[in-house]
């Protein structure tokens, strides 16, 4: 049997979808790696929410999406990006999520980071409120349990006068921390308003700005999340790192090889696409637990092809092929965003989406997998 899937040219192919999906089992944590997957959220889908309206969230949903990735002995960075943190996720529904997924991290011994940023700043803001809002949610975090990642900040990249102003902001915020926290660089193609952050567009000066950061507090910067899309680059920046400061890649095109590093050393993750990946991931980095690299490779080196087909431009708007793919694995029963995000990619890009993770074998239920792309295409007119 066979399924009809729209090309993008006004035509169509036949896919005959996989009738098994991979073998992958739960499993401990690794110990050649840290690995985060950043995990995006369940709306309720029957609220009676617009585009502008606060998130109606699925709690049941979504902390049980986070249950499976722990089960996979993936970390979980909540409220980041992939939680569509800026895109329909606003700082009170984020608040809400890292205290209910850090009591549920402690409830079944789970790893947990949490995006800590100033999204509750609505309009121009100066320096101080620029501070002053990340330090509430420094606070908040830090009170849930969950170790800090401080996120790039639209208001601080619209108040910034130069690199100046970022030394000062972040240095403030790591001599406060109780505890050490991943610095996270989110580049412009993951959310434009983030242009010329650390205070140049030049990526070299920026990374300058950033590792002049670092530097001044090693001891409060267990690690740097890099997501420029530049596989050098990341590398460049690792190789420049304090000793005991970890990169960790999140760089969505090419993670299996800045994974495995080199003879120079390697990344750690936390990645978005591992959403959609987690149990394959999980596998793979267990592989790697073993000194494997090669097998480690030939697993998900044939990821990247999804991957890169989620994260296309415009790059932001990756999260609806995440929550897709949720919905067709079953993690989900329905595809509704908040935000009304579904509505952001095409029926041909969903249609790839299907036959590139089901021939990858991600769906527990190949069967029901198809059966929900077949619903979607009814919805579009399609007729099998």
């Amino acid at each position: 049997m066979t399924i009809q899937l729209p090309t993008g040219d006004g035509g169509f192919k036949a896919y005959e979808p996989r009738k098994e999906p991979i073998a992958a089992t739960p499993g401990t944590p690794f110990t050649s790696r840290t690995v985060f997957s950043a995990a995006h959220v369940v709306a309720d889908p029957f609220a009676d929410t617009t585009p502008d309206s606060p998130a109606a969230v699925d709690w049941d949903a979504t902390l049980a999406f986070r249950r499976h990735l722990w089960s996979h002995g993936l970390g979980v960075a909540e409220a980041m990006d992939t939680a569509q943190r800026g895109m329909g996720l606003d700082w009170a529904g984020a608040a809400e999520l890292i205290r209910r997924s850090a009591a549920e991290a402690k409830s079944v011994g789970g790893l947990i980071a949490c995006g800590v940023g100033t999204d509750q700043l609505t309009g121009p803001a100066t320096l101080d409120e620029v501070r002053a809002a990340y330090e509430e949610q420094l606070a908040l975090v830090e009170e849930s349990g969950a170790q800090a990642i401080l996120m790039a900040s639209r208001a601080l990249a619209a108040a910034a006068k130069g690199p100046e102003d970022y030394l000062e902001v972040y240095g403030h915020l790591l001599r406060q921390a109780t505890e050490p926290v991943v610095l996270h660089w989110l580049g412009p193609m993951f959310d434009p308003a983030l242009e010329g952050y650390w205070g140049s567009s030049d990526l070299d000066a920026a990374t300058d700005t950033f590792l002049q950061v670092i530097a001044a507090h090693p001891d409060k910067v267990d690690g740097i999340k890099v997501s420029l899309l530049e596989a050098q680059r990341e590398i460049d920046i690792r190789r420049r790192l304090p000793q005991g400061v970890r990169c960790y890649t999140g760089d969505d095109f090419n993670y299996p090889e800045l994974i495995a590093g080199d003879d120079q050393g390697f990344s750690h993750a936390l990645l978005g696409i591992f959403d959609p990946l987690g149990p394959l991931a999980a596998e793979a980095v267990r592989v790697l637990d073993t000194g494997d690299a090669k097998g480690f490779r030939e697993l998900l080196d044939p990821t990247v092809e999804l991957s890169r087909h989620l994260f296309q431009a415009p790059t932001r708007f990756y999260k609806t092929g995440v929550v897709f793919l949720a919905w067709l694995a079953g993690h989900q029963s329905h595809f509704t965003m908040v935000g009304g995000l579904q509505s952001a990619r095409s029926l041909p890009h969903f249609a790839r989406a299907y036959e590139l993770a089901d021939g990858l074998g991600l769906f527990p239920d190949p069967k029901l997998a198809e059966e929900r792309m077949k619903n979607l295409l009814s919805l579009y007119g399609v007729t099998q």
